[in-house]
């Protein structure tokens, strides 16, 4: 009699996929944070682009249009903190995903590490407008509190927080 996993259409593809996937054996939990990863980030560019709908860049009204979303939008309190906890559970994810690639030696590809550390200094610079660009105080004291992090660089640590100020 022959298995019908293997020899049924369709359970052939979910037998290839899931069950005979071709993964080495010392294959544990730490490889699952690429594809949280990509949950993260599909949550995240939903969530915004609901949040953005609402967005108004007039300070007296700003606070007035968070309030108008928490109460009068259907689930804008839920679209709000899944936003707000999203960027956090994505930043968790991506550190544990460089911990793992650090872990298992991942360094090694040199082209593949490379595009992965660009695609971590791209990550972080979106965050930093994404914290920054919302006109306000707290956007302004984020601004300053971030930047000042480069001053710790010996040497060019004050000309390049200036620069990036501008002037």
């Amino acid at each position: 009699m022959t298995n019908l996993r293997k020899t049924h259409p369709l359970m052939k593809i979910i037998n290839s996929s899931f069950i005979d996937l071709p993964t080495p054996s010392n294959i544990s939990s730490w490889w699952n944070f690429g594809s949280l990863l990509g949950v993260c980030l599909i949550v995240q560019i939903l969530t915004g682009l609901f949040l953005a709908m609402h967005y108004t860049s007039d300070t007296m009204t700003a606070f007035s249009s968070v309030t108008h979303i928490c109460r009068d939008v259907n689930y804008g309190w839920l679209i709000r903190y899944l936003h707000a906890n999203g960027a956090s559970m994505f930043f968790i994810c991506l550190f544990l995903h460089v911990g793992r690639g650090l872990y298992y030696g991942s360094y090694m590809f040199l082209e593949t590490w490379n595009i992965g550390v660009l695609l971590l200094f791209a990550v972080m610079a979106t965050a930093f407008m994404g914290y920054v660009l919302p006109w306000g105080q707290m956007s302004f004291w984020g601004a300053t509190v971030i930047t000042n992090l480069l001053s710790a660089i010996p040497y060019i640590g004050s000309d390049l927080v200036e620069w990036i100020w501008g002037g």
